[in-house]
């Protein structure tokens, strides 16, 4: 180990950040919202791209560069056409399956309405025990996060 970072320490810093993209993991960045409604109940969307588990949270992907903040505010308004305000990161997790981090935020709508969209066919408010059927992972995640807000 002490010769490889002699060797490292040798590189130009323009060659050792290439390497270091190079042969270190690259992780993928998922953000999703939990909106509650009055009653407690959580906004869940029905994607059109997903055969068997078509509901879901709204989430996306975090771009390159984008605060996480404003990457949750543009993932919500794209699927749901709400202005929300995030209130608080509720849970950060890397997924030991893949290269997958995901940052979960609590939100509130603001303004808004919805309309149908190629992602979104409708939106809907489900009570907690009542949950569609869903991909085993965001079951997983509601049910941490409800466990976490005490619902």
């Amino acid at each position: 180990m002490k010769l490889l970072v002699r060797v490292w320490r040798e590189f130009p810093i323009g060659l050792q950040v290439f390497i270091a993209r190079v042969i270190r993991p690259r992780f993928r960045v998922a953000i999703a919202a939990f909106i509650f409604d009055e009653q407690d109940r959580l906004l869940l969307c029905e994607h059109t791209y997903r055969k068997s588990h078509p509901w879901g949270l709204p989430a996306g992907g975090l771009e390159y560069g984008e605060d996480p903040e404003d990457g949750v505010k543009r993932e919500v308004k794209e699927e749901t056409g709400f202005e929300v305000q995030v209130d608080k990161l509720l849970y950060a997790d890397s997924a030991k399956e893949f290269r997958h981090i995901s940052l979960i935020y609590l939100c509130r709508v603001l303004s808004g309405s919805f309309e149908p969209n190629l992602e979104i066919s409708r939106i809907q408010f489900y009570n907690l025990d009542q949950l569609p059927k869903l991909l085993p992972t965001e079951k997983v995640l509601i049910d941490k996060m409800r466990t976490k807000l005490s619902l």
